[in-house]
C-alpha cells in the first residue's frame, strides 16, 4: 500500500482545526503503521450493518414473542435507522472534541452494549437497544469517509471500496447466520442476536492501538490551533443537496429490503430458512457493486452512467418482486443486491469526489448521512404500515419503484463533475 505524504495531512478531517506540530508527529506515527490502520478500518466496517442485518430474518419470531403488529414490527428496524440520522448530528462535535480515533473506538463499544440491551426481556429494551446501536453505527458512518479522505488522499476511491465491501461482508455473515444460530441455541433469537456483540468487541480491541498512537503523544493538543477549510456551508450548496438526495434514496430502498425482504418471500410461500438464505445471498452479491462501482467512479470524470446502472438494477429487481416474488427470488435478489452495493458505494464515493478537501468531505458526509438516514428510517415503517393497511405488498413495492425513478433523476444531477 502506498503511504500518503504526511505533509498533505495537516488538517484533521473531522474538524475545522489544524493540528499542532505534535499533532503532525502523531499523524506520522499512525501512518507509519498502515496495516494497523487498515485492519481497524476493515473490522469497524464489518460492524456497520451486521447489527441491522442480523435482526431481519428473525423479525417474525420477535414479533410473535412480543405480540407486535406489522407496523410495530417495522419499528424494530426503523428505530436504529432513525438514529443513524440523528446520531450523525453529534459525530462531528464529538470528533472535534475527542478526535476521530477515540470516537470510533467508543462507538464500537456502544454498539456492543446496544446489541446486548436489545435482547433483554422487554419491548422497551428491544427498541432502546436499537437506539444505542443506531447511534453507534451513525458515528462510524459519518466519520469513516472523512478519515479515509484524510489518511488515504491518493487512494480514496479504492479505500472506499475496501470499507464498503467489508461493511457488506459483515451484513452477509449476519444475515446468513442469524437463523442457524437461533437453531443452534435451541430456538433462542435472543442468543442469536447477542452473538454479534462479540464482533463489535473484537473491532474495538483492534481500534485501540490507533487511539493510543493518536492520543499518546498529543492528547488535546491536536486540536488547539484553528485554521483550514473553506468555511462555506454545505447546507447552502445545491450540489451537496443532490449528493444528499441520492444518499437518502438509495438508503431508503436498501433499508426497506433489509427490513422486509424475508417477510415478502415468506408471505408468498417460501420457508423462513430459505428466505433467510435468499436474503443473505442478496447481501453477499452487494459486494460486487460495492467493490466495483467506487473503483469505476474514481476513474470517471462523470459518474452518470453508474447512476443509470445501479438505479436500473434495483428498479428491475423491485419490479420482479412485484410480478413474481418467489418464483424468481434468486434473480431479483441478485439484481437488487448488485444495485444496492453499487448504490451505497457510489453514494459514499460521491461524497469524496464532490468534496474539494477533507474538511468538506467530513461536512458533506455528516449532512448526507444525517438527512439520508432520517429519510431512510421512514422506509421500513412506511412499508409496514402500507402492508398492514392493504393486506399485501403491491402498494409498498410500487412506491419503491417511484423511489428508484427519483434516485435516477437526483443521481444524474449529483454525478456531474463539480465540487462543493
Amino acid at each position: 500500500m502506498t503511504r500518503p505524504d504526511p505533509d498533505q495531512l495537516l488538517v484533521d478531517a473531522e474538524t475545522d482545526l489544524r493540528p499542532t506540530p505534535s499533532g503532525v508527529a502523531a499523524r506520522r506515527a499512525l501512518l507509519a503503521h498502515p496495516v494497523v490502520l487498515l485492519v481497524g478500518v476493515v473490522l469497524a466496517s464489518l460492524n456497520m450493518r451486521a447489527a441491522l442485518a442480523s435482526i431481519s430474518p428473525l423479525v417474525s419470531e420477535i414479533s410473535a414473542h412480543f405480540g407486535l403488529s406489522s407496523t410495530a414490527s417495522s419499528l424494530v428496524t426503523s428505530v436504529p435507522v432513525l438514529f443513524l440520522g440523528l446520531g450523525g448530528i453529534i459525530a462531528p462535535v464529538l470528533a472535534k472534541r475527542f478526535g476521530t480515533e477515540l470516537v470510533l473506538f467508543c462507538a464500537l463499544v456502544l454498539l456492543g452494549v446496544g446489541i446486548l440491551v436489545r435482547v433483554l426481556p422487554s419491548v422497551v429494551a428491544l427498541y432502546g437497544g436499537g437506539l444505542l446501536a443506531g447511534t453507534a453505527i451513525a458515528l462510524l458512518n459519518v466519520l469513516m469517509p472523512g478519515l479515509i479522505k484524510r489518511d488515504f488522499p491518493d487512494r480514496a476511491a479504492s479505500m472506499t471500496s475496501v470499507y464498503t465491501g467489508a461493511m457488506i461482508a459483515g451484513a452477509t455473515l449476519a444475515a446468513a447466520a442469524s437463523v442457524p444460530l437461533e437453531k443452534a441455541f435451541g430456538g433462542s433469537w435472543q442468543a442469536s442476536l447477542a452473538t454479534w456483540s462479540l464482533l463489535a468487541g473484537i473491532a474495538a480491541l483492534a481500534w485501540l492501538p490507533q487511539v493510543v498512537i493518536a492520543w499518546g503523544r498529543t492528547g488535546h493538543e491536536t486540536k488547539v490551533v484553528a485554521g483550514g477549510g473553506s468555511g462555506k456551508s454545505v447546507w447552502r450548496s445545491a450540489l451537496a443537496w443532490q449528493v444528499t438526495g441520492f444518499m437518502a434514496l438509495q438508503s431508503l430502498w436498501t433499508y426497506v429490503l433489509i427490513a422486509w425482504l424475508p417477510t415478502i418471500l415468506t408471505d408468498h410461500g417460501m420457508s423462513r430458512s430459505t428466505a433467510g438464505v435468499v436474503f443473505a445471498f442478496n447481501t453477499l452479491v452487494q459486494l460486487a457493486g460495492a467493490f466495483g462501482v467506487p473503483l469505476l467512479a474514481g476513474r470517471m470524470s462523470s459518474q452518470r452512467l453508474l447512476v443509470v446502472l445501479v438505479t436500473g438494477l434495483v428498479g428491475t429487481g423491485y419490479a420482479g418482486l412485484l410480478v413474481a416474488p418467489a418464483a424468481y427470488a434468486w434473480l431479483w435478489a441478485a439484481l437488487i443486491g448488485v444495485g444496492q452495493g453499487g448504490g451505497i458505494g457510489l453514494a459514499l464515493t460521491l461524497i469524496v469526489l464532490r468534496s474539494g478537501d477533507a474538511h468538506t468531505a467530513a461536512r458533506l458526509s455528516g449532512m448526507s448521512q444525517t438527512v439520508g438516514y432520517l429519510v431512510a428510517a421512514v422506509g421500513p415503517f412506511g412499508a409496514g404500515a402500507l402492508y398492514q393497511a392493504t393486506g399485501n405488498w403491491t402498494v409498498p413495492l410500487v412506491v419503491m419503484l417511484g423511489v428508484c425513478l427519483t434516485a435516477l433523476l437526483v443521481g444524474l444531477a449529483a454525478a456531474r463533475r463539480r465540487t462543493v
